[in-house]
C-alpha cells in the first residue's frame, strides 16, 4: 500500500509545509499580528528543538494523508481532513483566548499547508 506513492512529492510537501510556517509566522507576513494576539509571544532565547521536531512529524503526517488521498483519488478526503484541522486549530486558539486574528493565522496556515501538499502532488 506504501509503495505506489509519490515519496519525492510527499517529501516536498513536507518541506514547503515546514518552510511555509517559518515564512507564515515571521515578522514580515502575519507574525506581529500572531504574537499581539497570541499573548505577546516573544521569540525563545534558544531553539525550541521539541516543539520543531513535533512540528515537522505533524506536517509530514499531513503530506503523508495527501500522499494517500492521492494515490487512491480521494482529493475530497484531503480537503475535508484539511478543513477539520483547520477548525479545530481554530477552536484550540480561540479557546487558549488568542484574539480572533492570531486564531485565523493559526487556522489559515494549515489550509495553505494543505494546499501546498497537494500542489506538490500535482507537480511531481
Amino acid at each position: 500500500m506504501l509503495e505506489p506513492l509519490n515519496w519525492p512529492a510527499i517529501a516536498l510537501g513536507t518541506i514547503a509545509g515546514f518552510a511555509l510556517g517559518m515564512i507564515w509566522f515571521s515578522p514580515r507576513l502575519f507574525g506581529g499580528v500572531w504574537s499581539r494576539g497570541s499573548h505577546n509571544i516573544t521569540p525563545p532565547a534558544t531553539m525550541p528543538w521539541a516543539a520543531m521536531a513535533t512540528t515537522l512529524a505533524g506536517t509530514f503526517l499531513l503530506a503523508l494523508l495527501i500522499g494517500l488521498t492521492a494515490q487512491s483519488g480521494a482529493l475530497a478526503t484531503a480537503l475535508v481532513g484539511i478543513a477539520a484541522l483547520a477548525v479545530l486549530q481554530l477552536g484550540m486558539a480561540l479557546f487558549s483566548q488568542k484574539t480572533p486574528g492570531a486564531a485565523l493565522v493559526d487556522a489559515s496556515y494549515m489550509v495553505a499547508m494543505g494546499a501546498l501538499m497537494i500542489l506538490a502532488q500535482g507537480l511531481l
